[in-house]
């Protein structure tokens, strides 16, 4: 009791562990690539942590089971170089008592990623890209940055401002460039603020105390107009709305497509590609109790890079095979997927029993003339 009390903690503070410096890894790399899109108006700036969050959990399904899978290689690792499997193995103790505890983590975490797989990360990808449409559309300079140069209107325009308030939507010193089939025109104004007509539900950057140069480029000839108040409407609609991703569809939807020809084979290979990946964890949870058994005086690095290399080989040919099966017309998921499944789930039940039987995994002994 003591031991598997002691193998669940243990596994579970670990995961915990991992999984949090994976995250960090993942979070300044995500931010990178978001603060750069923000800087050149791709993105609004107020929503980069909100798109993070949406990001991380979009990947959450795919990351726990790897996490869950090193995490039980490092402990067990852990304790064959403190010899306590060795202590195990004399007490009587074989891989297969750790099948309980095993189970138990397989539950908890079979909860967790098909919470991520079914619900959450399809709600992300639809949340982020309703985000992104959002701002695309109908906010085309809340993305501003103070001090930078930022295109709107397809690369049609730009706009500088010295100081910014998304906020209120209150802009100092600004300069818009815009261009069109016959002109193009560049405003300079002390100030700028949003308002959104009541009538006609538009929205318009009302510049303020400022120059609008206009004319033909080639040409000298510029028309120079000084304004109190001047209006530009906020283009809206600017981009189509998207189709909902296939990831980021809900299982219902899914599920009234299953049997329909042509979107039928997506819908089929989408929902069983999410089950998939809570298949993965007793699976992989049996290679890393199989490999995680290191007898004394062998070395750990070869049944280390053995493990990952198994987990990356069979996530990225399961990956594959459901590719396929949305390109094919006539290979289902039962033949293209379940039996990849099968066939990994034999490997590791294999693995698993000789290493609780203490027998090799492939013997080259020859038996004995006239046995």
């Amino acid at each position: 009791m003591i031991l598997r009390r002691a193998f669940v903690r243990e596994v579970l503070l670990t995961s915990v562990a991992v999984t949090l410096v994976m995250l960090m890894i993942f979070i300044v790399v995500r931010a990178l690539g978001f603060l750069r899109q923000a800087a050149e108006g791709m993105i609004p700036v107020d929503s980069i942590f909100l798109l993070l969050l949406l990001k991380v959990m979009t990947y959450m399904d795919v990351i726990l089971p790897l996490m869950v899978f090193v995490a039980i290689l490092m402990v067990l690792d852990r304790w064959s170089r403190d010899n306590e499997t060795v202590i195990m193995a004399a007490s009587g103790y074989s891989p297969g008592h750790l099948l309980k505890p095993a189970s138990f983590l397989l539950m908890v975490s079979a909860l967790v990623v098909g919470g991520f797989s079914f619900y959450l990360s399809p709600l992300a990808v639809r949340v982020g890209g309703a985000i992104e449409h959002e701002f695309r559309t109908g906010k085309e300079v809340s993305g501003i940055m103070a001090g930078v140069f930022t295109e709107t209107r397809n690369g049609r325009g730009v706009y500088f401002v010295e100081t910014a308030d998304n906020d209120l939507s209150v802009y100092e010193h600004v300069f818009i460039y815009g261009s069109d089939a016959t002109q193009d025109g560049v405003v300079v104004a002390a100030t700028a603020r949003q308002e959104q007509d009541s009538n006609s539900a538009g929205r318009f950057l009302v510049l303020e105390n400022g120059v609008r140069y206009e004319g033909v480029p080639g040409d000298p000839a510029y028309r120079v107009i000084e304004f109190e108040s001047y209006a530009i409407r906020l283009l809206s609609d600017l981009v189509p709305e998207p189709p909902v991703p296939l990831r980021g569809r809900r299982n219902q939807e899914l599920w009234q497509q299953y049997g329909l020809v042509g979107y039928g084979a997506l819908a089929r290979s989408e929902l069983h590609w999410r089950l998939s990946k809570v298949v993965v964890l007793p699976v992989m949870i049996l290679f890393a109790l199989g490999l995680g058994h290191i007898s004394p005086g062998r070395g750990r690095l070869p049944a280390i890079i053995a493990a990952l290399a198994i987990y990356f080989c069979y996530t990225n040919v399961a990956g594959l095979a459901v590719a396929t099966i949305r390109k094919s017309t006539t290979l289902s998921p039962t033949i293209g997927l379940w039996t990849l499944h099968l066939v990994f789930a034999v490997v590791a039940i294999y693995l698993f029993w000789c290493r609780t039987t203490n027998r090799p995994l492939l013997s080259l002994k020859r038996s004995p003339a006239g046995s």
